[in-house]
């Protein structure tokens, strides 16, 4: 392998994992605004909002891998909303200080596609 192929490879990989932090920060955001703004769905501490994220982030490529689909409420249609809305329900159960109702989780999932519209780049 050439030098400079090499380096491509160290850039792509570098890049791959600085686009992933930065997916799971905006989808922390993300994940805090719809929180504070749903009701039935709460989440306590930056520690839990960053865990939930993580716990969101494998799940959606988990689903991705499996079925073809992303975890997104819009731009999906409506099995990407039904899925992101399952999702959040479902994290609950991993993540201690947090605490989402069906509604909650509904709701939750259309603040999602509304945030994700306005903030630029992939988050959920």
């Amino acid at each position: 392998m050439s030098e400079e192929q090499n380096n491509n490879n160290r850039t792509q990989h570098a890049d791959g994992w600085g686009s992933l932090i930065l997916r799971v920060i905006l989808s922390a955001i993300v994940l805090s605004v719809a929180a504070f703004l749903t009701p039935g769905f709460t989440i306590r501490g930056i520690w839990a909002v960053l865990l939930a994220a993580v716990v969101i982030s494998v799940v959606d490529y988990l689903i991705q891998r499996v079925t073809g689909l992303h975890a997104s409420p819009f731009g999906r249609g409506f099995s990407g909303f039904i899925i992101a809305a399952i999702v959040l329900y479902g994290t609950q159960f991993l993540i201690p200080t947090m605490r989402v109702t069906m509604w909650g989780a509904i709701l939750g999932a259309i603040a999602i596609g509304i945030i994700d519209m306005i903030i630029p780049g992939q988050t959920f």
